[in-house]
């Protein structure tokens, strides 16, 4: 018989891999969010993008140690947490040789809009006059100001129309919080008859089939961006069987876009009530609200409205759940949102199934945008004729169209569907911007495409602009004029689509690169990019990479003369 003898050389480890936890570490986090032993419904996965908010306001950025602490509080594998902190822009994640970051950030908007009012000229400015051990500056995407460009926050404060000495005096009075927003309360919205549409739909003097045909009159559609008939989308959840969800999808991270901050800001009980009653129309187990990290003011307003509707009676305690972004344009497509809303990094899946029918928490969910839910009790008061009567040039209701760029008077400005840029410029918002003429427009946002003054004359609305190589998703138009370095706008677009890539798809983490080194060259290859905008457009997982190209095809077919013009070579 052969004995086997243990090596007496061989070592065996006594204790996990990796760094030991931190008792001190996991105490401090108890204390602020509360002891999971006590309260295990703290350790639910889809918080984690919660607690680390929790960490990341309290201390200024997440410590690899408060990683370690809360990987243990949650019971989840570190590799899991670290790979969601490290996901999102707005979580500083600092090893434990790092040091942390200084107590206050500058982000400056690098978004287009921004980059036409001089905001790269302002970050270098606010670089030079900064003292690194103090203060950072940062490059952000849009913020969802693009009325008030060049845009900068100063901790959570934001400075519209900001200027080096702006920003300085921000620093030395210490304004670093949200501006507060004055909002009409629960009283002064039922006082106008608010929520009366709710009452109606709970007790049964309207059904959710005749509420369903008003908004199928109405022509009422998803205003995010897809434009999706809202009452078949209510009918697609409602067929499935429950439990079911709703979420809000208050995320607008799309260049150009602030219609649902604007509308949140003035009327946050109408926006309740419409989500409400799209929660009623397809039995919601609960409303989950999912905002933008870049919009801080307007968490304390819905956070505060949503009390006073617990504090009436009108919804139960819990039964509305606001959640925070964390700095990623991805989380507007509805899965990725999903994704994150799990608490997870937010990466598009794969469909079928969709979301209608296995959505959060792999139940049936119905996925709105902000300002669709926002008409629905408007509708129902005014009539879905009404509603449908304000289109133009045979189109049907009413567009919210965020303008900015080179005109007049920047914005929102409610307009009927179907109405033309030159229309809309002209009647809305005042003309163009003194010295500026007409060169072309973004008709929705960074992912809608451009097109050139010569169709100014098209109608602006859902289904109209296909032929010509855009959509108007939602209705962001970022105007440009003659005075504007076309290069510069199309490597401004590519370098927001290459950074904001989730990265889970070669076509697009690698395309957008890739067509952003393209286009940085003397000389523009035409062939090359239509060969690597088709490849993204049909191999791209979602639509960040099947819509980054449009911007590009835009100016190679319709501004060739002007890009000439300013000395930019394409060839093919």
């Amino acid at each position: 018989m052969t004995v086997q003898t243990v090596n007496p050389k061989r070592r065996f480890r006594g204790k996990p891999r990796g760094r030991e936890l931190d008792i001190d570490e996991l105490a401090a986090l108890r204390q602020l969010i509360g002891d999971e032993r006590e309260q295990p419904e703290m350790r639910r996965r889809d918080l984690l993008i919660e607690h680390l908010h929790a960490i990341q306001d309290s201390r200024g950025h997440l410590p690899l140690a408060a990683l370690r602490a809360l990987s243990s509080y949650m019971n989840l594998p570190m590799a899991a947490v670290y790979e969601t902190a490290t996901f999102y822009a707005h979580f500083d994640v600092i090893h434990d040789d790092q040091q942390a970051p200084p107590a206050i950030t500058l982000r400056v908007c690098d978004s287009l809009s921004c980059q036409l009012a001089g905001a790269e000229a302002l970050r270098a400015r606010l670089e030079e006059g900064a003292d690194p051990a103090e203060v950072r500056v940062l490059r952000a995407p849009c913020m969802g100001r693009c009325e008030t460009a060049p845009v900068v926050e100063a901790g959570h404060r934001h400075l519209g129309h900001a200027t080096p000495e702006s920003v300085t005096a921000a620093l030395e009075a210490g304004e670093l919080h949200p501006d507060p927003i004055d909002w009409p309360s629960l009283a002064d919205y039922q006082a106008v008859g608010g929520y009366t549409l709710l009452a109606d739909c709970r007790e049964g003097r309207v059904s959710v089939e005749t509420l369903m045909k008003e908004m199928e009159e109405a022509g009422l559609r998803g205003l995010g961006g897809a434009g999706f008939p809202t009452f078949r989308k209510w009918h697609f959840v409602r067929a499935e069987p429950g439990p079911r969800y709703c979420v809000i999808n208050a995320d607008e991270g799309e260049p150009g876009t602030f219609k649902d901050r604007y509308y949140l800001e003035r009327e946050p009980h109408r926006f309740l009530e419409g989500a409400l009653v799209s929660a009623w129309a397809v039995e919601a187990e609960a409303l989950y609200i999912y905002l933008r990290d870049e919009y801080p003011g307007l968490h304390r307003v819905l956070r505060e409205a949503t009390e006073e509707l617990e504090q009436a009676g009108l919804v139960d305690p819990g039964y509305v759940v606001l959640r925070r972004g964390a700095g990623a344009y991805i989380c507007g497509e509805e899965s990725a949102l999903i994704e994150s809303l799990e608490g997870k990094p937010g990466k598009p899946r794969h469909r079928p199934p969709f979301v209608a029918q296995k959505g959060l928490f792999d139940r049936p969910t119905l996925v709105n945008n902000v300002e669709t839910v926002y008409w629905i009790p408007v509708i129902h008061k005014r009539g879905a004729e009404w509603f449908a009567s304000q289109g133009r040039h045979d189109r049907k209701g009413l567009r919210s169209f965020s303008v900015s760029g080179r005109v007049r008077y920047p914005g929102v400005h409610l307009a009927p569907a179907g109405i033309t840029l030159r229309e809309l410029v002209d009647e809305y918002c005042g003309g163009m911007a003194d010295g500026h003429r007409l060169l072309g427009y973004l008709p929705g946002g960074a992912s809608g495409g451009i097109l050139p003054a010569s169709k100014a004359d098209v109608p602006l609305d859902f289904d109209t602009l296909q032929e010509h190589g855009c959509f108007i998703g939602s209705a962001a138009i970022i105007v440009l004029s003659d005075q504007d370095d076309l290069r510069g706008v199309a490597t401004n677009l590519l370098a927001f689509f290459a950074d904001e890539s989730c990265g889970q798809c070669t076509p697009c983490r690698v395309g957008s690169e890739k067509m952003l080194t393209l286009l940085e060259r003397p000389e523009w290859d035409a062939a090359a990019l239509d060969r690597l905008s088709q490849v993204m457009m049909d191999a791209s997982i979602c639509g960040l990479g099947q819509a980054a190209p449009n911007p590009v095809l835009g100016l190679l077919k319709d501004f060739r003369t002007e890009l000439a013009d300013q000395n930019v070579i394409v060839r093919g």
